[in-house]
Protein backbone atom coordinates (compact mmCIF):
# COMPACT_ATOMS: atom_id res chain seq x y z
CA UNK A 1 0.00 0.00 0.00
CA UNK A 2 1.10 3.43 -1.00
CA UNK A 3 1.94 5.99 1.17
CA UNK A 4 -0.36 9.02 1.80
CA UNK A 5 1.37 12.32 -0.38
CA UNK A 6 1.90 15.53 2.33
CA UNK A 7 3.72 18.51 1.11
CA UNK A 8 4.80 16.99 -2.19
CA UNK A 9 5.89 14.00 -0.79
CA UNK A 10 4.71 10.65 -0.36
CA UNK A 11 4.97 9.97 3.35
CA UNK A 12 5.36 6.28 3.99
CA UNK A 13 3.60 4.05 5.90
CA UNK A 14 4.92 2.79 9.65
CA UNK A 15 4.87 -0.98 8.43
CA UNK A 16 6.59 0.04 5.19
CA UNK A 17 9.10 1.78 6.61
CA UNK A 18 9.94 -0.90 9.22
CA UNK A 19 9.87 -3.45 6.29
CA UNK A 20 12.69 -1.52 4.84
CA UNK A 21 14.61 -0.96 7.80
CA UNK A 22 14.71 -4.80 8.44
CA UNK A 23 15.76 -5.49 5.20
CA UNK A 24 18.42 -3.56 5.66
CA UNK A 25 19.52 -4.72 8.89
CA UNK A 26 18.87 -8.44 8.43
CA UNK A 27 20.98 -7.85 4.75
CA UNK A 28 23.90 -6.79 6.73
CA UNK A 29 23.69 -8.82 9.80
CA UNK A 30 23.79 -11.66 8.26
CA UNK A 31 26.58 -10.71 5.78
CA UNK A 32 28.96 -9.43 8.57
CA UNK A 33 31.38 -12.01 9.96
CA UNK A 34 30.59 -11.19 14.18
CA UNK A 35 27.15 -13.43 13.92
CA UNK A 36 29.18 -16.39 12.60
CA UNK A 37 31.83 -15.78 14.41
CA UNK A 38 29.74 -15.63 17.83
CA UNK A 39 27.62 -18.69 16.45
CA UNK A 40 30.90 -20.78 16.19
CA UNK A 41 31.32 -19.80 20.05
CA UNK A 42 28.37 -20.44 21.72
CA UNK A 43 28.33 -24.00 19.37
CA UNK A 44 31.81 -24.57 20.49
CA UNK A 45 31.41 -23.47 24.27
CA UNK A 46 29.16 -25.90 25.24
CA UNK A 47 31.44 -29.22 23.68
CA UNK A 48 34.49 -27.17 25.45
CA UNK A 49 32.73 -27.23 29.00
CA UNK A 50 31.39 -30.53 29.29
CA UNK A 51 34.53 -32.50 27.98
CA UNK A 52 37.33 -30.59 29.60
CA UNK A 53 35.14 -30.90 33.03
CA UNK A 54 34.54 -34.59 32.69
CA UNK A 55 37.93 -35.42 31.72
CA UNK A 56 39.54 -33.26 35.04
CA UNK A 57 36.44 -34.74 37.25
CA UNK A 58 38.25 -35.92 40.50
CA UNK A 59 41.46 -34.39 40.73
CA UNK A 60 42.00 -32.16 43.57
CA UNK A 61 43.18 -28.91 43.94
CA UNK A 62 45.50 -27.46 46.76
CA UNK A 63 45.02 -23.68 48.06
CA UNK A 64 49.33 -23.00 48.77
CA UNK A 65 47.71 -20.47 51.00
CA UNK A 66 45.16 -22.43 53.47
CA UNK A 67 45.92 -26.25 52.49
CA UNK A 68 42.30 -26.71 51.29
CA UNK A 69 41.94 -29.26 49.07
CA UNK A 70 39.25 -28.94 46.76
CA UNK A 71 37.90 -31.85 44.39
CA UNK A 72 36.43 -31.05 41.02
CA UNK A 73 33.40 -31.68 40.29
CA UNK A 74 31.70 -32.49 36.62
CA UNK A 75 28.36 -32.14 35.07
CA UNK A 76 26.32 -35.29 36.01
CA UNK A 77 23.84 -34.93 33.59
CA UNK A 78 24.04 -33.24 29.92
CA UNK A 79 20.85 -30.78 30.92
CA UNK A 80 23.00 -28.96 33.50
CA UNK A 81 23.99 -27.45 31.09
CA UNK A 82 20.82 -26.04 30.23
CA UNK A 83 19.33 -25.22 33.03
CA UNK A 84 18.62 -26.74 36.69
CA UNK A 85 15.44 -27.84 37.96
CA UNK A 86 12.63 -25.12 39.87
CA UNK A 87 14.35 -25.24 43.32
CA UNK A 88 17.88 -26.40 42.79
CA UNK A 89 20.07 -23.52 42.47
CA UNK A 90 17.69 -21.46 45.22
CA UNK A 91 20.12 -21.63 47.43
CA UNK A 92 22.38 -19.05 45.29
CA UNK A 93 25.50 -20.60 45.45
CA UNK A 94 27.64 -19.64 42.32
CA UNK A 95 28.54 -23.33 41.47
CA UNK A 96 29.57 -24.75 38.17
CA UNK A 97 26.15 -25.18 36.96
CA UNK A 98 25.00 -22.10 37.54
CA UNK A 99 27.70 -20.07 35.49
CA UNK A 100 28.95 -22.16 32.89
CA UNK A 101 25.54 -22.66 31.24
CA UNK A 102 23.63 -21.62 28.06
CA UNK A 103 22.65 -18.20 30.41
CA UNK A 104 25.85 -16.94 29.53
CA UNK A 105 24.75 -16.42 25.69
CA UNK A 106 22.53 -13.30 27.29
CA UNK A 107 26.23 -11.78 27.63
CA UNK A 108 27.36 -12.74 24.32
CA UNK A 109 24.26 -11.39 22.96
CA UNK A 110 25.19 -8.06 24.81
CA UNK A 111 28.58 -8.16 23.17
CA UNK A 112 27.03 -8.67 19.47
CA UNK A 113 24.41 -5.53 19.75
CA UNK A 114 27.01 -3.55 21.20
CA UNK A 115 29.50 -3.93 17.96
CA UNK A 116 26.79 -4.33 15.55
CA UNK A 117 25.18 -1.05 16.83
CA UNK A 118 28.43 1.17 17.41
CA UNK A 119 29.40 0.27 13.91
CA UNK A 120 26.64 2.50 12.36
CA UNK A 121 27.36 5.53 14.52
CA UNK A 122 31.19 4.67 13.77
CA UNK A 123 30.60 5.01 9.96
CA UNK A 124 28.30 7.15 9.46
CA UNK A 125 25.61 4.79 8.30
CA UNK A 126 22.66 6.18 11.16
CA UNK A 127 23.50 9.90 10.69
CA UNK A 128 22.97 9.46 7.08
CA UNK A 129 20.00 6.91 7.98
CA UNK A 130 18.07 9.07 10.09
CA UNK A 131 18.62 12.33 7.40
CA UNK A 132 17.81 10.54 4.28
CA UNK A 133 15.08 7.69 5.33
CA UNK A 134 14.35 6.03 8.59
CA UNK A 135 13.06 7.51 11.52
CA UNK A 136 14.71 6.67 14.83
CA UNK A 137 11.69 4.57 15.79
CA UNK A 138 11.96 2.75 12.97
CA UNK A 139 15.62 2.30 14.03
CA UNK A 140 14.87 1.21 17.35
CA UNK A 141 12.53 -1.39 16.52
CA UNK A 142 14.74 -2.85 13.92
CA UNK A 143 17.55 -3.33 16.00
CA UNK A 144 15.91 -5.36 18.92
CA UNK A 145 14.30 -8.03 16.39
CA UNK A 146 17.83 -8.16 14.73
CA UNK A 147 19.33 -8.65 18.48
CA UNK A 148 16.44 -10.45 19.33
CA UNK A 149 16.91 -12.70 16.35
CA UNK A 150 20.68 -13.32 17.15
CA UNK A 151 20.36 -13.80 20.75
CA UNK A 152 17.92 -16.90 19.47
CA UNK A 153 20.78 -18.17 17.16
CA UNK A 154 22.80 -18.26 19.93
CA UNK A 155 20.94 -20.23 22.31
CA UNK A 156 19.99 -22.60 20.01
CA UNK A 157 23.88 -23.31 18.86
CA UNK A 158 24.50 -23.57 22.29
CA UNK A 159 21.70 -26.07 22.67
CA UNK A 160 22.89 -27.85 19.82
CA UNK A 161 26.28 -27.74 20.92
CA UNK A 162 25.44 -29.20 24.44
CA UNK A 163 24.28 -32.12 22.85
CA UNK A 164 26.91 -32.35 20.24
CA UNK A 165 29.09 -31.92 24.01
CA UNK A 166 27.13 -34.44 26.35
CA UNK A 167 27.69 -37.25 23.74
CA UNK A 168 31.26 -36.72 23.61
CA UNK A 169 31.69 -36.67 27.30
CA UNK A 170 29.56 -39.41 27.89
CA UNK A 171 27.21 -37.77 29.97
CA UNK A 172 23.68 -39.08 30.68
CA UNK A 173 20.79 -37.81 28.61
CA UNK A 174 17.60 -38.89 30.92
CA UNK A 175 15.21 -35.98 31.19
CA UNK A 176 14.34 -36.74 34.52
CA UNK A 177 11.14 -34.92 36.13
CA UNK A 178 11.60 -31.90 33.75
CA UNK A 179 10.68 -34.42 30.50
CA UNK A 180 10.94 -33.16 27.07
CA UNK A 181 8.07 -30.97 27.68
CA UNK A 182 9.75 -29.34 30.27
CA UNK A 183 13.26 -29.12 28.28
CA UNK A 184 11.37 -27.27 25.36
CA UNK A 185 8.99 -24.75 27.51
CA UNK A 186 12.78 -23.88 29.05
CA UNK A 187 14.35 -23.08 25.95
CA UNK A 188 11.02 -21.29 24.31
CA UNK A 189 11.29 -19.04 27.97
CA UNK A 190 14.80 -18.34 27.77
CA UNK A 191 14.68 -17.02 24.13
CA UNK A 192 11.75 -14.79 25.09
CA UNK A 193 13.36 -13.83 27.87
CA UNK A 194 16.16 -12.56 25.61
CA UNK A 195 13.85 -9.73 24.51
CA UNK A 196 14.38 -8.16 27.95
CA UNK A 197 18.19 -8.34 27.70
CA UNK A 198 18.34 -6.91 24.28
CA UNK A 199 16.26 -4.14 25.19
CA UNK A 200 18.83 -3.31 28.05
CA UNK A 201 21.96 -3.52 25.62
CA UNK A 202 20.25 -1.39 22.96
CA UNK A 203 19.32 1.34 25.63
CA UNK A 204 23.35 1.55 26.83
CA UNK A 205 24.53 1.08 22.82
CA UNK A 206 22.45 4.13 21.81
CA UNK A 207 23.86 6.02 24.99
CA UNK A 208 27.34 4.97 24.20
CA UNK A 209 27.29 5.24 20.60
CA UNK A 210 30.49 4.53 18.41
CA UNK A 211 31.93 3.98 21.57
CA UNK A 212 31.39 0.23 21.83
CA UNK A 213 33.96 -0.27 24.95
CA UNK A 214 31.79 1.75 26.91
CA UNK A 215 28.37 0.11 25.78
CA UNK A 216 29.44 -3.14 26.72
CA UNK A 217 30.86 -2.35 30.13
CA UNK A 218 26.90 -0.56 30.35
CA UNK A 219 25.18 -3.56 29.00
CA UNK A 220 27.46 -6.48 31.12
CA UNK A 221 26.56 -4.29 34.63
CA UNK A 222 22.73 -3.91 33.31
CA UNK A 223 22.53 -7.99 32.29
CA UNK A 224 24.25 -8.74 35.86
CA UNK A 225 21.33 -7.18 37.61
CA UNK A 226 18.85 -9.32 35.84
CA UNK A 227 21.56 -12.42 35.19
CA UNK A 228 20.51 -14.18 38.93
CA UNK A 229 16.64 -14.09 37.80
CA UNK A 230 16.94 -16.10 34.63
CA UNK A 231 17.20 -19.37 36.57
CA UNK A 232 14.05 -18.91 38.76
CA UNK A 233 12.29 -17.76 35.43
CA UNK A 234 13.70 -20.53 33.24
CA UNK A 235 14.02 -23.75 34.93
CA UNK A 236 14.46 -26.75 32.85
CA UNK A 237 11.27 -28.04 34.43
CA UNK A 238 9.68 -25.16 33.21
CA UNK A 239 5.48 -24.85 32.01
CA UNK A 240 3.64 -22.67 29.99
CA UNK A 241 3.68 -20.19 32.92
CA UNK A 242 7.45 -19.58 32.16
CA UNK A 243 6.58 -19.04 28.74
CA UNK A 244 4.15 -16.92 29.29
CA UNK A 245 6.01 -14.44 31.97
CA UNK A 246 9.02 -14.23 29.71
CA UNK A 247 7.19 -13.06 26.71
CA UNK A 248 5.16 -10.65 28.24
CA UNK A 249 7.85 -9.66 30.13
CA UNK A 250 10.48 -9.27 27.21
CA UNK A 251 6.98 -7.46 25.04
CA UNK A 252 6.86 -4.85 27.74
CA UNK A 253 10.65 -3.91 28.78
CA UNK A 254 11.41 -4.03 24.88
CA UNK A 255 8.56 -1.61 24.51
CA UNK A 256 9.00 0.65 27.03
CA UNK A 257 13.09 0.49 27.02
CA UNK A 258 12.39 0.89 23.15
CA UNK A 259 10.03 4.44 24.09
CA UNK A 260 13.52 5.19 26.17
CA UNK A 261 15.79 4.95 22.72
CA UNK A 262 13.95 6.55 20.84
CA UNK A 263 14.09 9.39 23.40
CA UNK A 264 17.85 9.29 24.17
CA UNK A 265 18.69 9.36 19.70
CA UNK A 266 16.18 12.35 19.63
CA UNK A 267 17.95 14.71 22.10
CA UNK A 268 21.70 13.28 21.01
CA UNK A 269 23.81 14.19 18.08
CA UNK A 270 24.20 11.74 16.00
CA UNK A 271 27.66 11.69 15.66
Amino acid sequence: MAGKKKNGFISQSFARRLNSMLAVDSRRMFTAPLLYVLAGIALVMPILILVMTTMTAGSTVVDPNTGVETTREAFSSVWQDIASESGAGSSGGMDMSSMCNINLMYFMTGVFVCLFTAEDFRSGYAKNLFTVRARKGDYVVSKTVMGFLAGAIFLICFFLGTLLGGAFAGLPFALGAAGFFGVVMCMLAKIFLMAVFVAIFLLMSVFAKQRSWLSICLSLFGGMLLFMMVPMLTPLDSGIGNVGMCLIGGVLFAAALGVLSKMLLAKQDLV
